[in-house]
């Protein structure tokens, strides 16, 4: 099987984004865990900078004076190649139903653009928004209903 950055990404947020573990591993530490898990070097560099270009957005926050109701996001072709249809209405959905703002959905975007894959499953994205908004402040609800529909969904694909 194939890995990637997204199983990198995976790893990482399986062992250190929890509440209950606090993250103070050191870089080099944490290159050698991941080389040990299986993970190439090339991955574990692309991984970690997709992580600093997600901590480039951290305190953007929400901006609800911009009236974004009735405006239509329109996707540019490489968008549309790496995000399909079904992707791209769920991302809709997120947004009217208030657990993404426009900020936040153009954060999932641009990170999602920045995997090395070619196409992104609803899967996948689902698991980046839940990466985006772990890394926001003042999304807690957010973040409860997303980890739900994650998880839930995961488990119920096990039975």
């Amino acid at each position: 099987m194939k890995q990637n950055i997204f199983d990198v990404l995976m790893y990482l947020f399986d062992n250190y984004m929890n509440d209950d573990v606090e993250f103070d591993v050191d870089e080099d530490s944490l290159r050698n865990e991941l080389q040990e898990a299986g993970f190439q070097l090339g991955q574990i560099a692309q991984a970690f900078d997709w992580l600093e270009g997600l901590t480039d957005y951290q305190g953007e926050g929400h901006y609800p004076s911009l009236n974004t109701e009735q405006s239509t996001r329109i996707y540019t072709s490489e968008e549309s190649d790496k995000l399909d249809t079904n992707s791209r209405g769920f991302l809709m959905f997120l947004e009217q139903t208030g657990v993404l703002d426009h900020m936040t959905r153009e954060m999932v975007i641009d990170r999602i653009m920045a995997l090395d894959t070619d196409e992104t499953d609803i899967e996948q994205l689902k698991w980046v928004v839940l990466m985006v908004l772990f890394n926001q402040p003042g999304f807690d609800g957010s973040i409860s209903w997303m980890e739900e529909l994650v998880f839930d969904e995961a488990t119920g694909q096990l039975h």
